[in-house]
């Protein structure tokens, strides 16, 4: 076995065990069939449950199709529970759920966020669960060689009180978590696919998941294809809810003072928001400063995150000044930004249903985004007015000079947008969505 690699979960969703170790993931692939069958015989076998509970556990199983007046128990799984698009997603269906008396509960893989204090911003969402009284627990993952750890725990924790439904968001979620639900006797068991990344050794493992899922939830269309083409999911089995967005909360927030960064105060700012990664296709961006922002102009560009790439950005930015470009660190809050912008501008090279391109959009902002998975959904008739091929920084950057021009105009793309947002993806409409596909499978059992 390879000395161990420690590195942050928070990371891990986004590469598979190929990238820490090539005979580590070989070994995963070359014994798929086995694997799930050694972590039980690793395990302690539980004493056997008292007649009374058996009893129980029977009368669950035989209890019959779920009627409108009864709550569903319903365990979510996920990842890990920094902020984050799928987090956000989770918390507020989690939320949504329990406010409509059902009985839920959550399960982070990765360690919990909080602070010495309790008042670490990246624990938000946490927070608020808890607050709604929706118990939240984590297997404290924070390396790669604690995942049968946390298989473990995950099975333990769903075989205490077998929920009606599982579901589980993310790549590590989706093969732990459903893996565990299976043995635990879990009889409907969602997976939560929200973006197309079509590594092979990333799709080889998450195959093994999906044919134990009773059924693949996808954020777009476009995933639902993926789902189908790469992970041989049948189409029977697939059911597309997109993502969701909180339209008011970002269209009432207060906009950025650009004058904090040193900008004038009516400065054209394009914005781009997410994690500095290669897949966000950030070089663009750099290859496109001339266009997107001149020297000598009121135009900037602002980035915002952190990430793998976040000292090549930083020693870009020093190169041609901060009067043109900054970077600033990830923020808690981004609606002031997404106000207080022009345009917002996502290069990535792949997504599922990109969550920042909803928030501008329920900001009011315009968004000049690649033709990613999801992108169709989002802009409708508009899309090619905001969207480009994946890697094409020219037709970029054509996009956004208008925008960035004419204040009016982005105003008027912007209002289009927002309420698509509000008319569309609101989250009720999410919740609803979820809570009928969860009332319909549990029916069938």
């Amino acid at each position: 076995m390879p000395n161990a690699v420690k590195l942050p979960f928070p990371c891990l969703e986004r590469f598979s065990v190929a990238d820490v170790a090539p005979s580590f993931g070989r070994w995963v692939w070359d014994h798929r069939k086995s694997w799930r069958l050694a972590l039980r015989k690793a395990l302690p076998h539980p004493p056997p449950a008292p007649a009374s509970e058996n009893l129980a556990c029977c009368a669950i199983a035989r209890r019959g199709p779920i009627h409108d007046d009864a709550g569903m128990r319903i365990d979510f799984v996920i990842t890990e529970l920094f902020v984050g698009g799928a987090e956000r997603c989770l918390t507020e269906l989690a939320l949504g759920l329990a406010d409509t008396g059902d009985r839920v509960r959550v399960f982070s893989i990765g360690r919990l966020p909080g602070g010495p204090n309790g008042d670490d911003p990246q624990a938000a969402l946490v927070r608020r669960l808890q607050d709604a009284d929706i118990p939240v627990e984590s297997a404290g993952a924070d390396s790669i060689w604690q995942l049968r750890s946390a298989y473990r725990q995950v099975q333990h924790w769903l075989t205490q009180s077998r929920p009606d439904v599982c579901q589980t968001f993310l790549f590590h979620a989706n093969v732990i978590g459903t893996h565990a639900a299976k043995s635990a006797g879990v009889e409907v068991r969602v997976g939560g696919l929200r973006v197309a990344e079509a590594r092979p050794i990333r799709c080889r493992i998450e195959r093994s998941a999906v044919k134990q899922m009773t059924s693949v939830v996808c954020v777009s269309d476009a995933v639902r294809q993926f789902a189908e083409t790469r992970l041989n999911c049948p189409a029977d089995q697939t059911r597309v809810i997109p993502n969701a967005v909180n339209v008011s909360r970002f269209a009432s927030a207060p906009a950025f003072d650009w004058q904090t960064l040193g900008w004038p105060a009516d400065a054209s700012v394009a914005l781009f928001v997410g994690r500095l990664h290669p897949q966000k296709g950030i070089e663009l961006l750099r290859d496109q400063i001339d266009t997107i922002a001149p020297s000598g102009t009121s135009r900037r560009l602002l980035i915002v995150g952190d990430g793998p790439e976040s000292a090549v950005i930083d020693r870009w930015i020093d190169r041609i000044g901060p009067h043109r470009a900054q970077r600033i660190a990830w923020q808690s809050d981004v609606a002031p930004l997404m106000r207080g912008c022009r345009v917002l501008i996502l290069p990535s090279r792949y997504e599922g249903m990109p969550n920042v391109v909803m928030e501008a959009m329920a900001a009011g902002r315009p968004a000049v985004c690649s033709r990613v998975e999801g992108s169709a959904e989002l802009f409708g008739e508009t899309w090619d007015q905001q969207t480009f091929e994946v890697g094409d920084g020219p037709s970029m950057a054509r996009l956004a000079d208008p925008l960035l021009n004419d204040a009016g105009l982005a105003d008027r793309v912007g209002e289009a947008n927002r309420q698509r947002m509000r008319n569309q993806f609101s989250i009720p409409t999410m919740i609803d969505a979820y809570r009928s596909h969860y009332r319909d499978l549990a029916g069938r059992r």
